[in-house]
């Protein structure tokens, strides 16, 4: 049994789980509550952003509720371990954290609206953890897909930054990372829109932001 202590460390690829050259389970086709695919390849002119902001339950719920979205998945980025299970990243020794990936159209909404949502909707600044959920999975990340996405992400954590330090509050501790280096692999089905009303209408994830807002229209660095 592994103590809050161990899986607040990160592991090393050496220390990870070796997990497998194919996943355990087969993806639902379509999304509970958009209807549209899940797995790429997407139709063209979507985009895609990863977020991992504590419990991928709630995470998830507040991306698929966003104008413009067009699906969203849960799954695990940032760590070692090929192909794991959930039991595998809750053991701590994967190195993943829980993510949500979001597919959307940027005719209506913007990567700099996900990344208010992202901020306001966790506390970034609590390492690894997200309230009473401790461990390596429940870490603040970003994981990126080209380097526009890598510099609105740098820009609004550093504005975000100076407006918790304004109002009393610590450092930001959250990851930003390039995706192409941090695969995204697929939680197990029943995890896929858990708190979807045709799942569990009444099920609890305890995501919950700091209560200051992020500002908006952050430009991309040379734009």
């Amino acid at each position: 049994m592994f103590t809050n202590r161990s899986k607040s460390h990160q592991v090393t690829a050496a220390e990870a789980l070796p997990g497998r050259p194919d996943p355990a389970f087969e993806l639902p086709e379509r999304h509970t509550v958009l209807g549209n695919a899940l797995a790429g390849p997407y139709p063209a002119g979507l985009e895609v952003a990863d977020f991992g902001m504590g419990c991928f339950w709630g995470a998830e719920r507040v991306f698929w509720e966003a104008p413009g979205v067009w699906t969203t998945l849960v799954g695990y980025q940032g760590g070692h371990t090929p192909n794991p299970t959930y039991d595998e990243v809750c053991s701590g020794r994967t190195g993943h954290t829980e993510a949500v990936r979001v597919v959307y159209d940027p005719a209506v909404t913007s990567y700099e609206k996900l990344l208010k949502l992202f901020w306001e909707s966790h506390d970034p600044t609590q390492g690894h953890r997200q309230g009473n959920d401790v461990g390596t999975q429940y870490r603040s990340a970003v994981y990126t897909h080209g380097e526009a996405q890598a510099a609105a992400a740098a820009a609004s954590r550093e504005a975000y930054q100076r407006v918790l330090h304004e109002a009393g509050l610590g450092d930001i501790t959250t990851e930003i990372a390039p995706a192409p280096t941090h695969p995204f692999w697929p939680a197990e089905p029943y995890h896929q829109q858990y708190l979807s009303p045709a799942k569990n209408p009444n099920g609890y994830c305890g995501i919950g932001g700091t209560g200051v807002s992020c500002p908006v229209g952050i430009a991309p660095a040379g734009d």
